[in-house]
This record gives C-alpha cells, structure tokens and sequence, in this order.
C-alpha cells in the first residue's frame, strides 16, 4: 500500500508469500440489509441509529479468514446471510427504539426474515409426460 495526500491504495496480489484480496465496499452490504430489517419490523423511520446498528453488525461478519486475506468485508458471495443477520440486527435495534410496528415482536427473528426473502424456486409448470405403449393401438 502506498500512503498519497492521506490516502491509502491497497492492490491485491501476493507479497512474501501472502496473498492479499481486497473486499468491495458498496451498496450491497448496508442499504438492502437495513431495507429488509426496516419492512420486516414495520419502523415508522428510519434513523441513523439503524444505519450505524447494520455497519457494526457487518464488523462482526468480518471473519479472521477475511482479514488474513486483507479483505475489510465479508465474501460477496455470502450476501443473503450477511443480509439476514444484519437485517436482524437492525430489527433489534428498531425494537429498543420503539420504532417496530410489527407485533407482538416474533420470537425467532431470524427465521421471520427468511420468511419474507424472496425465492426463485419455483414449482414446475411443465406437466410430467411418459411414453406410451402404442403397440395395443394399431
């Protein structure tokens, strides 16, 4: 890393036998997290108090297989899990606020929002077909 006017660059790569994966820090992680928290529990607002709830409970999903890495996020590829325990977090937080309007506040928060994820499985609609034994019929 090169330190410029304040700033820092970071590159990935491998130094001294170590190789490093920059995280990437965007959109992705807090605003659908606090979006899904915010519709589960029904707040009346949406104060910063939420948003500062959801980035500390991102710094929890940091895990030192991250960090050995030189990542400061969690694996993109695990988004709906961080997007669950966020969102949980953050319903937490709107309920010590006063700010959930969802009640009575479900026992199992975590499986009340996996319950209103949306799914893209879908059952099939191409009826089942199976070959027929024409011979009988000539």
């Amino acid at each position: 890393k090169q330190w410029y006017q304040r700033r820092v660059a970071i590159t990935a790569g491998e130094q001294d036998g170590h190789i490093f994966e920059p995280g990437q820090g965007n959109n992705a992680y807090i605003f659908p997290a606090v979006a899904l928290g915010v519709m589960c529990c029904g707040s009346i607002n949406i104060p910063d108090e939420l948003f500062l709830q959801s980035a500390e409970a991102l710094s929890y999903l940091v895990s030192d297989k991250d960090l050995a890495v030189g990542r400061v996020y969690p694996r993109l590829s695990d988004i709906q899990e961080i997007s669950v325990k966020i969102a949980v977090s953050v319903i937490e937080r709107a309920y010590e606020l006063n700010l959930a309007t969802v009640y009575p506040k479900p026992d199992n928060l975590e499986q009340f929002v996996r319950d209103q994820l949306y799914s893209t499985d879908y059952p099939t609609f191409i009826p089942e077909t199976y070959e027929y034994d024409l011979s009988n019929y000539q």
